[in-house]
């Protein structure tokens, strides 16, 4: 395996391009069911992350990005994960402007993001929420949830990593008064997505393929519940690639949730669930994935040899995965002109 690593690797450095050096959740929720695929994807957004700049907050709130820092400090691993998760399904719904924090609200948007068939498990709203009451204590009006959320990606990605993945997040970005629950099964990629999906999704919000195989690798922490994954990839199927011996132990651990209990949960990595490191891609070459998705990126030639790569050199994926957030950040951001900041992340300002 190592020598068929290191051949692969090399062959396909090129596809990755010049590594830059900067300073450097969890199950989808869709539960039984296939959404109605997107046959038209939006446009590619216009350029991502203008006005966005790395210590935006230096005279403006200077304590900012510490407030937030702790914040995601004092969280478990669990909630980390989310808050990463929280991050990505902020950033590929109407953007990276904080709508999908947005609680329901009859004057303004009475079917959030929030809930949105996708977005029914996410987590990590309390610590978006504790880390906003620390910045507006310390400066009233001035930090928006959009930067919070992106900050707190950051931080779970550093902390998840031991502090290997670490990367400076630019911000700037303003609050969002829309938010739709039915723009999130358009938008967001569903578990049972294919290799020409997810690239479609992707390259929809400005976000190529390096970006796209990058971004997966969050997969490797956190957990998932089993209807995102026991109709399409476990026995009875007949279309699964999955290990025989790792689909067994899966079928076991989602057996209640076939007997009509609760929606067990698992664990995305097998190997080191609660650290953000490159053994995801290792498992999507031994077939020990959860989703068809996973299970995807083998299925072209382009997203394998990324595949491959990521899983020789630890250090090439982690910087690609903080570029690929930071693009992410950059998403349809809004500005003065179409945006505020919020006082509360949950609902919009009120005259």
């Amino acid at each position: 395996m190592a020598t068929k690593l290191a051949v692969l690797g090399t062959l396909v450095l090129a596809l990755l391009g010049p590594v830059s050096c900067q300073q450097q959740q969890a199950g989808y929720g869709y539960g039984a069911g296939s959404p109605t695929p997107t046959t038209s994807p939006p446009p590619p957004p216009p350029a991502a992350g203008a006005g966005l700049s790395v210590g935006y907050y230096k005279d403006k709130c200077a304590e900012a990005e510490t407030i937030v820092q702790e914040a995601v400090r004092a969280a478990d691993a669990g909630t980390k994960a989310g808050l990463l998760r929280l991050f990505f399904h902020d950033c590929f719904v109407q953007g990276c402007d904080a709508s999908v924090l947005l609680k329901p609200d009859n004057d303004t948007n009475p079917q959030p993001e929030m809930l949105g068939v996708p977005n029914l498990s996410l987590r990590g709203f309390e610590v978006i929420d504790a880390a906003k009451a620390a910045v507006e204590a310390r400066c009233p009006g001035v930090v928006s949830c959009a930067d919070i959320v992106a900050f707190a990606g950051r931080d779970a990605s550093a902390f998840l990593s031991g502090g290997a993945i670490n990367f400076t997040m630019p911000a700037g970005r303003y609050d969002g008064t829309v938010s739709l629950a039915n723009e999130t099964l358009p938008n967001l990629p569903p578990p049972f997505a294919d290799v020409r999906r997810l690239k479609a999704m992707f390259a929809a919000k400005g976000l190529d393929t390096v970006d796209m195989v990058a971004l997966s690798g969050a997969h490797s922490i956190g957990r998932s519940h089993c209807s995102s994954f026991s109709s399409d990839r476990l026995p009875p199927s007949n279309t699964s690639d999955m290990d025989p011996a790792f689909a067994a132990t899966l079928q076991a651990s989602c057996a209640s949730s076939a007997n009509g209990a609760a929606d067990n949960t698992v664990v995305q990595d097998y190997r080191t669930p609660d650290q953000l490191d490159n053994q995801y891609y290792r498992n999507v070459i031994s077939h020990k994935v959860l989703f068809a998705s996973d299970a995807a990126l083998l299925k072209s030639s382009d997203t394998l040899g990324l595949v491959y790569v990521a899983a020789f050199s630890q250090k090439l994926w982690q910087d690609k995965f903080g570029e690929a957030m930071v693009k992410m950040g950059g998403v349809q951001v809004k500005t003065a002109a179409n945006g505020e900041i919020r006082r509360m992340c949950g609902y919009v300002n009120k005259p």
